[in-house]
């Protein structure tokens, strides 16, 4: 597609000349601008302030070495990367992810969409995201406290509760929160919300941990009953990924009366026509951190096929690919349609290609996009700084009930906004220009640096 707006094709071309090789960083970009050409149309003063050309820029890109011991007494080098996107309307908010595909593109698209993101939520939150190469699979407790400490030495000199306020993300749970934690403590001399998805013992947020998972089913819900007036209730449900985003969206999918027979990690998929028994799950991903070809050992009549691909062959109602970027294609759009699937709801950030966005909209497939139905995750994280500023906790049926609100407050503003601008169901527009607006009207209102 080739943009309307001659201001809009500008700033892409020069995204393009700068980050030509940032390939997951210029698609995010593209499908952004794309969204906003009858906002621009119909504001001048979005040109005049130069927005999309600041919007596009991370405020700071910090990069630097890790250098670390394992258990033989070698010293390992890894890269870590924290980019500080936009603190338009609050400090920089977004996880740190752990895995050997990080590098700058990846880091710089996750930061972008956190902006808008963290602008839907409503929350006074800016945008971020960070992380290193490093591979926490197959390491030691002992090597995974290294690395983080390692980590944290580092970027400790760039955050703190009022400026950035990182979290978790791939390969980033409890433990490494607590040990990056832990490190900021020793090092600043404080005790303060500079982190979030921590331990419930030492300042974290019930409910933080099922937020991003119950967010997207709320989310996914609101949109059903919207516009379908439909809901989980008798679904069958597929949901790629076994990680904490993957296990409570299949938990409250299976609570609000859908049966959810699918789920994958890196290595394949388990396909279980009774239902995935969660109890099962658990044990196998959280507390062993095993393979999930392990359930078929454990469940009768469960199916374990290698890779992951296949997952969206499965006959379902709904779809919610919770596991990488990109693991959504056109072909597998395709699959999904051609079996009647009825809705796709993103757990994972960007977890469908641009030409599978395409299939399931052109199709009549209800489509949640990733930076409105995965936002329960960092609203969470922004509440437990609030609890954090306040030296109080909320219950977790409290923060639970403020996660709803969000995630249907959510739902209604990309709604509206898509039609407002004359794309009326079209949620990644509307998603788009809800988040962009706020930002865009902070950063007017801020004025330039000159």
């Amino acid at each position: 597609m080739s943009f309307q707006s001659s201001y809009l094709a500008k700033v892409y071309e020069q995204v393009e000349k700068r980050d030509g090789t940032e390939k997951e960083f210029l698609q995010a970009v593209r499908e952004v601008l794309e969204s906003l050409e009858p906002v621009v149309a119909q504001d001048p003063s979005i040109e005049k302030w130069g927005i999309m050309e600041r919007l596009v820029e991370p405020e700071r890109i910090i990069t630097f070495r890790i250098s670390w011991v394992d258990d033989n007494g070698q010293v390992q080098v890894n890269r870590g990367y924290r980019v500080q996107f936009n603190s338009a309307i609050g400090p920089y908010k977004g996880g740190l992810r752990l895995h050997p595909s990080v590098n700058l593109s990846v880091i710089k698209f996750l930061g972008f969409e956190q902006t808008f993101k963290n602008s839907l939520t409503g929350l006074p939150i800016g945008g971020g995201k960070g992380g290193s190469d490093f591979d926490p699979k197959g390491k030691s407790d002992q090597e995974i406290m290294r690395f983080c400490q390692s980590f944290m030495t580092e970027l400790a000199k760039h955050i703190g509760a009022d400026t950035d306020v990182p979290a978790g993300d791939i390969g980033v749970g409890a433990r490494e929160i607590g040990f990056l934690y832990g490190q900021y403590k020793r090092l600043r001399n404080e005790f303060t919300g500079v982190l979030t998805g921590k331990g419930l013992t030492y300042g974290g947020s019930l409910a933080r941990k099922q937020a991003t998972g119950y967010g997207l089913c709320y989310f996914t819900q609101e949109m059903l009953s919207c516009m379908k007036n439909d809901s989980f209730a008798g679904k069958c449900v597929v949901v790629s990924g076994s990680g904490n985003v993957a296990i409570y969206a299949a938990e409250k999918a299976t609570t609000l009366g859908a049966k959810v027979v699918a789920m994958s990690d890196s290595s394949g998929y388990v396909y279980d026509a009774n239902g995935i028994n969660l109890d099962v799950m658990k044990q196998i991903k959280e507390v062993e951190r095993a393979r999930i070809s392990e359930y078929v050992s454990r469940v009768e009549g469960a199916t374990f096929t290698p890779g992951c691909k296949g997952i969206w062959t499965i006959p379902c109602d709904i779809a919610l690919p919770c596991a990488t970027q990109n693991e959504l294609d056109e072909e597998s759009a395709k699959a999904l349609v051609a079996n009647g699937v009825m809705a796709v709801a993103e757990g994972a950030n960007m977890p469908s290609t641009p030409e599978a966005i395409a299939v399931l909209q052109s199709n009549g497939v209800l489509f949640g996009p990733a930076k409105a139905a995965n936002a329960g995750g960092v609203a969470t994280s922004a509440l437990e700084m609030s609890q954090n500023s306040m030296r109080y906790s909320w219950s977790f049926e409290e923060v639970d009930n403020k996660l709803h609100g969000i995630m249907v407050g959510i739902f209604h503003n990309a709604f509206n906004a898509a039609e407002k601008y004359g794309m009326a169901g079209n949620l990644v527009a509307g998603a788009n220009i809800a988040g962009f607006e706020k930002v865009a009207q902070s950063m007017i209102a801020q004025g330039v640096a000159y």
